[in-house]
């Protein structure tokens, strides 16, 4: 058997082409005294097991980027002096325990830190913090997030390391996100790293949904909402979805609350393609009726006996559209959707452009216990107190376009203020649950 320099150029081209490792190739009766050797160098390859070859002679596995020309040297002269020991390249080793237990991001900072160094880069900290701390799994395509290989020296690598860390994380496709686009889309900036399109179907609290992630969203933060509204009971009820999206809202008051009708709006013409598919998959499509384009210009009156208003940072925009759908005769519950700012010694900022008129009456004021439905997690007083503030305002200005529409007194009565999620430091997603009843 030769020395290092007899193999390296092989083993340099073969371990860019076929999965195997470096190893020492002694004599058995040696093992011992060459495993301790590597382990106190640091040289020692843990991810296999040192491993009998068919001719007998013992294969320990090292670390080819660190082994080094000396610590050859080193061992035929210093350590096993005029004995058999040579560098060679094996291929399909046999994975050591420890790696076959290896977590999905263990296993891919040990392939991508073998890949950099196989192209003859280094290694370093600031690629390891380029690095996916999480990410999220939708089918067979896992969606990176965007802060994540962002290094020049990733596209320099090509489709080899798409490749391996999609098999590192146990998908076929990748994607990784950007930040949402400020079109009146609120398109996602997706893009797509691995595979041919980015359609992939996800089963979310027992209803299935279907969508382009390079074009659609499907946000894991609100499934707290979703869950909420699949527990309410709309038997026999009317509602209005004025932001469908791809259903996020829609099929669980199909599918699990009861509602005997859903008029859905979006103007996403890519929303509203996965939306008619969503209602097919889950069999609903004939209680459900799509209104593509602007919700403010919807011509529905006076049918709803319940209206989601599921946009952030706020739906202020549509609520005119709401007290127009809603029934005259016996009114109805608005969900109400906002981001609101809690910064402490900061005065509740209530629309954009105009005074909020004060509250009149207990029932626009609603009670202290309404701040509640925060899923275990315990806002500061300091909060509350604006979500209350807010919903106080909100109920009154709702009362008043009801007024003006109808010609009659109406009255409005916080029934729940729901925590989503914090959307920022000190600004929070909420849903306000709003009784609107003509007097």
């Amino acid at each position: 058997m030769d020395g290092l320099g007899a193999v390296s150029d092989k083993m340099d081209a073969e371990k860019l082409n076929f999965h195997g490792t470096a190893a020492l190739i002694t004599k058995p009766q040696h093992t011992q005294l060459l495993r301790e050797y590597l382990e106190r160098e640091g040289i020692l390859n843990s991810h296999f097991r040192v491993q009998k070859l068919p001719n007998g002679d013992m294969a320990l596995p090292v670390l080819s980027q660190r082994f080094q020309e000396h610590h050859l040297q080193h061992l035929k002269e210093g350590i096993l002096p005029g004995r058999t020991c040579a560098l060679m390249w094996i291929q399909n080793p046999i994975p050591s325990k420890s790696a076959q237990v290896r977590s999905p991001i263990q296993k891919l900072h040990e392939e991508l830190e073998s890949l950099v160094l196989s192209c003859g880069a280094a290694w370093s900290k600031e690629l390891e913090k380029d690095l996916p701390r999480s990410w999220q799994q939708l089918g067979d395509l896992v969606l990176l997030n965007e802060d994540s290989f962002r290094a020049t020296l990733w596209g320099e690598i090509g489709p080899e390391l798409w490749e391996m860390v999609a098999g590192a994380l146990g998908a076929k496709r990748l994607a990784r996100h950007g930040r949402v686009q400020s079109d009146s889309f609120r398109s996602p900036t997706v893009t797509l790293l691995l595979g041919k399109d980015g359609w992939v179907e996800q089963m979310d609290n027992g209803i299935w949904y279907r969508f382009d992630v390079t074009r659609c969203m499907l946000s894991a933060g609100n499934i707290t909402e979703k869950l909420r509204i699949a527990s309410l009971h709309c038997a026999g009820e009317v509602v209005v979805d004025l932001y469908a999206g791809i259903g996020y809202f829609t099929l669980p008051y199909l599918v699990h609350a009861g509602a005997a009708f859903v008029h859905a709006c979006e103007w996403n013409p890519h929303a509203v393609e996965a939306l008619q598919q969503n209602l097919q998959l889950n069999g609903v499509h004939h209680r459900c009726r799509i209104h593509q384009g602007d919700n403010r210009k919807l011509e529905l009156r006076d049918v709803a006996d319940r209206v989601n208003l599921g946009l952030i940072p706020s739906s202020e925009e549509s609520w005119p559209v709401a007290c127009r759908v809603l029934r005259k005769d016996l009114g109805g519950i608005l969900h109400i959707h906002q981001n609101v700012e809690s910064f402490p010694g900061k005065a509740l900022q209530l629309g954009q452009d105009h005074q909020w008129p004060a509250p009149t009456s207990q029932e626009d004021r609603g009670g202290s216990d309404t701040v509640s439905g925060t899923g275990g997690r315990d806002p500061s007083p300091t909060a509350q107190n604006a979500w209350q503030k807010w919903a106080e305002a909100t109920g009154t200005q709702i009362r008043i376009l009801l007024q003006e529409l109808d010609g009659k007194p109406w009255r409005t009565n916080i029934l729940h203020i729901e925590l989503v999620k914090s959307y920022a430091p000190h600004v929070h997603h909420i849903v306000l649950d709003l009784d609107c009843r003509p007097l």
